[in-house]
């Protein structure tokens, strides 16, 4: 038994090596595009965490502002400069930094062309679209697709030889726990990967549908007071900073870059992925030609039906949230009777 299993272990391994020893340079320069962009996209996260952190305490004056700096913390002044000169180091050609674990992920996809054509890969690829635009999605793609390959084989290797060590030492029940045990945690953190890409596109529909509300409300506002539609849109685009707003600033961007009108909200479309946006945008498009009265009158009705559809996702999360307490106050209950009921059994039985 153990050598069968340190047989496959040992083959696993060999073959995660041969796939490292077969990357190019093209496979180490997109793992290091992908690093790039990761470390841009946390830097981005950490200044507004530090923007927020600063707007919070402007609010806040005398004493209490010392308390709330203590609890919020300090700036991300330091862990920013980190990622900027790591990154900068991987600009110049320094791949030092790179960890080499996802590398033959890379060199399958580029071995076996039938992996980029898979219903996974189609489906991170149209979630990386949705969270990092056109322009990272494929090598985004590459890069989540290269630790679902990767991993699990170096992963349940390292579980299969380190479960054969400890039954070669004669504990054959904690040998057989940690392989099994090990082998589904690594598949279980594997999958969290592509789970974590689902749930931040979920997350982010969610948030554009809170959004919708407000931006439709503005459009319609600045359309029926005399606005023409481009212009509507530029200003409610820039009026906030917020997900969607910053999904209707890049097709503002690109209509003022000469881009047809028709392309541009397709891309909107794609990129938020929503009912409501779609018909939003679709709305624009079919009008486009009929004047602002028009689509006035279809932002009008739609604002309405926003708001209205705004209270019943209020609703619905005020059910789901009082759902989520029962549990919490049956075991809260359930701790207040043992309490009560346990001195009553005491002395009942001293009696």
């Amino acid at each position: 038994m153990v050598i069968v299993i340190l047989i496959f272990a040992t083959a696993l391994t060999a073959a995660w090596l041969i796939l490292l020893c077969k990357a190019t340079l093209e496979d180490w320069i997109t793992a290091a595009y992908c690093k790039v962009f990761d470390n841009i996209a946390r830097i981005e996260k950490l200044q507004a965490r530090d923007k927020a952190k600063h707007e919070k305490l402007s609010k806040i004056h005398g004493i209490a502002s010392v308390g709330v700096r203590i609890l919020l913390g300090g700036d991300s002044g330091r862990e920013i400069k980190k990622l900027e000169r790591a990154s900068a180091r991987l600009k110049d050609g320094d791949l030092k930094s790179l960890s080499v674990l996802a590398l033959p992920g890379y060199v399958l996809q580029r071995e076996f062309i039938a992996i980029g054509k898979g219903s996974i890969h189609k489906s991170i690829m149209t979630k990386s679209f949705e969270l990092y635009g056109k322009k990272h999605a494929a090598n985004k793609t590459k890069s989540i697709l290269a630790k679902l390959l990767s991993y699990p084989m170096i992963g349940v290797a390292a579980t299969l030889i380190l479960g054969s060590l400890l039954i070669g030492a004669g504990m054959d029940t904690a040998g057989m726990a940690v392989i099994a045990i090990g082998t589904i945690l690594v598949l279980v953190l594997v999958y969290a990967i592509y789970d974590e890409l689902s749930d931040l596109v979920k997350k982010r529909r969610k948030v554009i549908g809170r959004q919708f509300p407000n931006v439709v409300s503005k459009l319609a506002l600045l359309v029926t007071s005399g606005m023409i539609m481009d212009r509507a849109w530029k200003v409610t685009a820039y009026s906030q900073e917020t997900e969607l707003y910053q999904e209707m600033r890049k097709t503002s961007e690109e209509l003022d870059n000469l881009v047809s009108p028709e392309a541009a909200y397709s891309e909107f479309i794609n990129r938020c992925n929503t009912k409501e946006t779609a018909k939003l945008a679709s709305a624009i498009m079919q009008n486009l030609s009929k004047g602002n009265a028009e689509i006035g009158k279809l932002l009008k009705d739609m604002a309405r039906e926003a708001w209205q559809e705004r209270r019943h996702m209020a609703k619905r999360d005020a059910e789901k949230a009082n759902s989520k307490l029962m549990i919490p106050t049956m075991l809260l209950f359930i701790a207040i009777l043992v309490m009560l009921m346990v001195p009553v059994a005491m002395n009942f039985t001293g009696i």
